[in-house]
C-alpha cells in the first residue's frame, strides 16, 4: 500500500505523507478528471493491471483503490 500511496501522489504532485487508505481522493484539491486517467494510466504502467472508469467510479478511497487493483492482479 505505501508503495501505491507514493505513486498515486506522485500522479497529483502531492505529499504522500498527507495521505493514506482512508483518504477520499475525490476530496483533495487536485482531483480532477485528469487526474483519474493519469491514475488508471499509472496503474497499469506500474502494476500490469487494467483498470478502467467503472473501477474508479465503485472506489471511494485509496485504500479502496488499492484492493481493486490487488484484487485484479
Amino acid at each position: 500500500m505505501k508503495d501505491f500511496i507514493e505513486k498515486f501522489a506522485d500522479v497529483l504532485e502531492c505529499d504522500p505523507s498527507d495521505l493514506n487508505g482512508d483518504t477520499k481522493f475525490r476530496e483533495l484539491d487536485d482531483w480532477d478528471s485528469i487526474a483519474g486517467l493519469s491514475v488508471i494510466g499509472m496503474v497499469d504502467e506500474e502494476y500490469g493491471v487494467t483498470f478502467g472508469a467503472e473501477d474508479m467510479k465503485a472506489c471511494q478511497t485509496i485504500g479502496d483503490l488499492y484492493n481493486r487493483m490487488s484484487a485484479k492482479k
